[in-house]
């Protein structure tokens, strides 16, 4: 995430088009917003198109506007996505779900820096920023001809992967203050028992499963402490995959070392002797990389 946001700090401040790649659930609205907030733009608007959740039949007019008597039910004039987003920025999540016939004219608002309304004759000149965020592989798409390629080129001037929670569990003790501020439980205290069963969760949902998660433990939560009782998990499909096809290439030993051990110890209810069995260490060498991993 370190590099993640390095990236992202040279990218605001430019007018490149950015688009976020990660699973549903790791924040990439809030990452676009990050980013709308530390450009020039600040002070515009942050407009937001989900593209996955408009109907097919209205996405045109959402998007683009349209003109009254433009079509049945069009009895007023409509300020579109991207005339609302004027001197500012537009968001479009879940760009992998535009449908295929909108995705010529997206090209052309891009590209021509102008929209024109449904109904409509004249062309309107619109100085947006365009951020886009998706949770499909798009290059797939690509080749499946279900998504331009020249508009995943023209959205693609920078893409920024956004890690799953899965792979980045050692930012739980930085997740976790934060979100439980952002619930009103800024002052409660977690157990060190809790850290540990929270990091041998898988986190399907990512940090939104995780925000519910906590959301969740607070009503349980009586004293000043969360603690594991409190935690209540969506049930999880195991994964059926072998350990060989596990995505961990790439990450250091150190890393995989610390969430096995931290694993394992909340799947023996922190019971030292058997996680170091089921480990195959020794229990004084299960203490020095608690120790060292802070544990």
């Amino acid at each position: 995430m370190q590099q993640v946001l390095a990236t992202l700090s040279r990218l605001a401040p430019t007018e490149l088009t950015i688009t976020i790649v990660g699973e549903t659930g790791t924040g990439k609205d809030v990452v676009a917003h990050a980013v709308h907030e530390h450009s020039a733009r600040r002070d515009g608007p942050f407009v937001v198109f989900d593209c996955g959740a408009v109907a097919a039949n209205l996405a045109e007019s959402e998007l683009f506007g349209h003109e009254r008597g433009a079509f049945t039910g069009a009895l007023a004039t409509y300020s579109g996505a991207f005339e609302r987003a004027n001197g500012g920025t537009l968001f479009l999540d879940e760009v992998g779900e535009l449908p295929m016939d909108l995705q010529p004219r997206l090209l052309r608002a891009l590209e021509n820096r102008g929209v024109r309304r449904v109904g409509g004759t004249q062309y309107r000149p619109i100085d947006v920023r365009v951020i886009a965020a998706t949770n499909r592989d798009l290059p797939s798409f690509v080749k499946a001809r279900a998504f331009r390629e020249d508009l995943f080129f023209r959205l693609a001037a920078a893409l920024v992967p956004i890690p799953a929670l899965r792979h980045r569990l050692e930012d739980l003790p930085l997740l976790i203050p934060v979100l439980l501020a952002d619930l009103g439980a800024a002052n409660l205290n977690v157990s060190d028992e809790t850290y540990l069963r929270l990091a041998a969760h898988t986190w399907p949902g990512n940090v939104r499963e995780l925000k519910n998660t906590l959301a969740s433990a607070l009503a349980f939560a009586d004293g000043g402490t969360l603690q594991p009782s409190h935690l209540h998990f969506m049930p999880a499909a195991t994964d059926p995959r072998p350990l060989d096809q596990l995505m961990l290439g790439g990450k250091s030993l150190e890393s995989l070392e610390r969430v096995a051990i931290a694993q394992t110890l909340a799947q023996h209810g922190g019971n030292k002797s058997q996680a170091a069995q089921a480990l195959g260490i020794s229990i004084s060498t299960l203490y020095e990389k608690l120790k060292k991993f802070g544990l």
